[in-house]
């Protein structure tokens, strides 16, 4: 019966809340101060984050991809007014995994803009790891994002961010099972005081050590038996693990 509840939780994530993964608790981001972060719209709405890793290319999650026409979103603090610093470029074209089948693996996307990013000091690029530095468990990392602060709040309109820990892998493997590959996954211990990334943040990386190593994926579901989201203690937070899909970024970006 647990098991079904699993799959049924995970069901319900890609279907309806995967693709508008905020901050859980945490605080508001210093404007500016994260100039590689993204905010991918559609219509003028926030759906996921991302991060410019070079003035053509972004990097976010693979179920963020829509039919409507998207938007990226640069040099923003707050989504919801027109600022001086921002620059909003349409997407050219997606590359999703060729691996990605709308689960939860390989769930990693980049999207070539239609016109080159003009870097500034609002709109910088992020470099990428370069080799996969073991990240030990319980060091801290950061998550930022625009996403909702609660499993039943709205998005942020500004940029907020907080400090999450590392968690070890069996961790992950004991409470999303099959979901979760350590391969290509690595998971952050979430809890209601340092909060952590939700609905909204999908696409959005996971800082440590000043690189990026992971792009947010999953968190758990609220659903009608259990009144506790993304901010339940018990589910870690699920992120691509960027190094292991340098090869296919690398090949993607050379053409």
């Amino acid at each position: 019966m647990m098991q079904y509840c699993i799959i049924f939780l995970f069901q319900l994530l890609s279907l309806t809340e995967a693709t508008e993964s905020g901050i859980v608790s945490g605080k508001v981001a210093k404007p500016h101060s994260r100039p590689y972060m993204v905010s991918l719209q559609v219509r003028g709405h926030h759906v996921c984050g991302g991060m410019l890793i070079r003035k053509d290319f972004v990097l976010t999650s693979a179920h963020c991809k829509m039919s409507e026409d998207m938007t990226v979103v640069l040099g923003a603090h707050n989504i919801t007014k027109k600022e001086k610093s921002q620059q909003w470029i349409p997407v050219a074209k997606f590359y999703q995994n060729p691996n990605y089948t709308g689960q939860f693996r390989n769930d990693i996307m980049l999207l070539k803009l239609k016109r080159n990013a003009k870097l500034n000091r609002y709109v910088k690029v992020i470099g990428l790891p370069k080799k996969d530095g073991k990240i030990p468990a319980n060091i801290k990392c950061s998550v930022a994002g625009w996403g909702r602060t609660g499993p039943e709040t709205l998005g942020s309109d500004v940029l907020r961010e907080t400090t999450v820990k590392m968690q070890f892998n069996f961790e992950c493997d004991h409470k999303w099972g099959t979901y979760f590959s350590s391969d290509q996954m690595i998971c952050t211990h979430s809890d209601r005081k340092k909060g952590g990334i939700c609905q909204g943040d999908s696409g959005g990386p996971l800082i440590c050590n000043t690189k990026p190593q992971g792009i947010s994926t999953f968190t758990k579901n609220k659903n009608e038996k259990d009144d506790k989201g993304c901010d339940d203690p018990k589910y870690p937070h699920v992120f691509m693990k960027i190094h292991f899909f340098l090869p296919w970024i690398k090949t993607v970006m050379q053409g």
